[in-house]
């Protein structure tokens, strides 16, 4: 199929006057690029590759390096439409990041525990509510998970619209400041709308670049996030030793998977002893 297409493209060049040939052989390049069967080769293709199989939406892009970089510019001038050039351009990069984090390069010197916050449906929400209530929603979210985060000694890396990534020294005030955060935004209250806060944390070492980390480990925390359910604190494996089981209960949540993380990863909704028993 692929050498057909190709003969088509080189057949539209052969045919008709010269100043349509370009528009011929883009049209040919065009739909060979759309073509399904060739896009889900590259797709399996890339699940094969080390590296994270889900390179190119915004979690894997978001960091500062020039892979990073140049995976948001593919991303914007691709949009979503499926494309095999768009699939060959991420498998790139995304096997650069598999191969540069097999060396040592993903990684820095220390541990840490890597913590991501959002508001579930906020984005819904907003649309219906509006912006000014959405910004005062913001507001005061920001300020109660702040709040948090800075009482469990956490150091805040960034705000990501509806949330933050943060690090910790210790797991256990990470998990700490997470329940301490899903309980006071649970207590806001904007224009008779009760937010719900998620919390995902992660302990790896993520490697520092200015005021920012970036790395596979804050990859997977901002994957473990993103499957935690409203209210909740979603923990990965490597927390499990570091936690202090006077004052958490682990529950398994069955089923995880998420692009992009370890095959395998074990989580956890870690609740207080009290709430737990």
């Amino acid at each position: 199929m692929f050498v057909k297409r190709l003969e088509e493209g080189a057949s539209a060049l052969r045919m008709g006057p010269r100043d349509g040939r370009a528009a011929r052989l883009a049209a040919a390049l065009k739909r060979l690029d759309a073509q399904p069967n060739l896009i889900g080769a590259m797709q399996r293709a890339r699940r094969r590759l080390p590296g994270d199989s889900a390179y190119g939406d915004p979690l894997s892009t978001a960091g500062p390096r020039a892979p990073d970089l140049l995976g948001r510019q593919l991303a914007a001038l691709s949009g979503e439409r499926p494309s095999a050039m768009r699939e060959l351009g991420f498998g790139a990069l995304q096997l650069w990041q598999g191969l540069s984090e097999a060396q040592g390069r993903g990684y820095g010197a220390r541990d840490l525990t890597i913590v991501f916050t959002d508001i579930v449906d906020f984005s819904s929400w907003a649309l219906r509510a509006g912006d000014s209530a959405a910004v005062e929603l913001l507001r005061e979210v920001d300020l109660v998970v702040s709040s948090a985060v800075s009482a469990r000694e956490g150091e805040i890396v960034k705000r990501l619209g509806d949330g933050l990534m943060a690090v910790f020294e210790h797991p256990q005030d990470a998990v700490d400041a997470g329940r301490e955060a899903c309980l006071a935004v649970a207590q806001v209250e904007v224009h008779g709308h009760r937010p719900q806060l998620r919390v995902g944390a992660h302990l790896g070492r993520p490697r520092m670049l200015g005021g920012d980390y970036f790395g596979v480990d804050v990859n997977v925390a901002a994957r473990v996030a993103a499957a935690a359910d409203g209210g909740e604190v979603l923990v990965s494996e490597r927390l499990v030793a570091q936690l202090d089981s006077r004052k958490v209960t682990l529950r398994e949540r069955r089923r995880f998977a998420a692009k992009g993380a370890p095959e395998g990863l074990r989580v956890y909704v870690a609740e207080p002893v009290s709430a737990a028993g």
